[in-house]
């Protein structure tokens, strides 16, 4: 029984970890999605082989994190073989049969796969931790999502630019996605090297890795959009779109104001 007991404990924090790991990898510029990835590969000791993988390489913040990550994964793992052999293969005076212990595994297991699952204690876990690293650590905490307002349909994206791209061997001018509410941040070129804040005369090449901030629909017509006639309609339509969207927009904003005006006055 103690084993059992001893095993979820030791799963619950193997999860707990994992959860800080994550966020204080999403603190230096990771999305959520990527540090979660990284995090419970580096702890699980699973070898993976991605462009993340370099970016925390040589960043030295991610590369502390990961460290620490990368020896309590293996205490972890380490810790969870050995009880697991004292949970079903020693034997005490007055402890449980085997089958009883193994239901209390499972059902403490699914137990712990309903609370990290549920998204009300994982935002309640997650203030209480950017409140500790912010207290105790010298990581720097910064929402990346939130100051650059990735919510409701907008989203950044990465549009790799192959040879019969729409973009290719165009400039900023030509293309004029700033038409379409698409806005470019950032081009890496195919020998790696990074252009940002690109301006007008800027081209974009055969191999280029553009990074683009904009509507998620604008940008998912964007990454198949092929350079033939009918992508000249498609970039007619995205305008007319954005121009429609711009508008409504705009009227919910000023409605917005006016109301926000009224309450400061009173």
């Amino acid at each position: 029984m103690i084993a059992v007991i001893t095993l979820i404990l030791i799963l619950s924090f193997s999860f707990l970890i994992t959860k800080v790991a994550t966020i204080a990898l999403m603190h230096t510029g990771l999305s959520r999605q990527s540090a979660q990835f990284q995090a419970r590969s580096i702890f699980t000791g699973v070898g993976y082989a991605t462009k993340e993988s370099e970016n925390i390489v040589n960043h030295p913040l991610r590369r502390r994190i990961v460290m620490v990550l990368m020896l309590l994964g293996n205490a972890g793992i380490v810790s969870v073989v050995a009880t697991l052999v004292l949970t079903f293969l020693g034997k005490e005076e007055g402890d449980l049969p085997l089958l009883l212990r193994l239901a209390l595994l499972v059902l403490g297991v699914v137990l712990l796969w309903l609370i990290f699952s549920s998204k009300w204690f994982n935002r309640v876990l997650s203030r209480i931790i950017n409140w500790a690293l912010h207290r105790y650590t010298d990581l720097s905490v910064q929402d990346y999502a939130g100051i650059l307002h990735l919510g409701g349909e907008y989203k950044i994206a990465e549009v790799f630019v192959k040879k019969k791209h729409w973009m290719a061997n165009c400039t900023l001018a030509q293309l004029a996605l700033s038409k379409e509410g698409v806005y470019i941040l950032g081009v890496t070129r195919q020998d790696g090297s990074y252009l940002g804040v690109p301006g007008h005369d800027t081209s974009i090449l055969t191999g280029d890795t553009v990074i683009v901030y904009g509507r998620s629909s604008v940008i998912k017509n964007l990454l198949h959009r092929r350079k033939d006639e009918r992508a000249k309609l498609e970039h007619l339509k995205g305008m007319q779109k954005h121009e429609v969207a711009k508008t409504i927009e705009r009227e919910v904003d000023q409605q917005k104001v006016e109301k926000q005006q009224e309450s400061n006055e009173q």
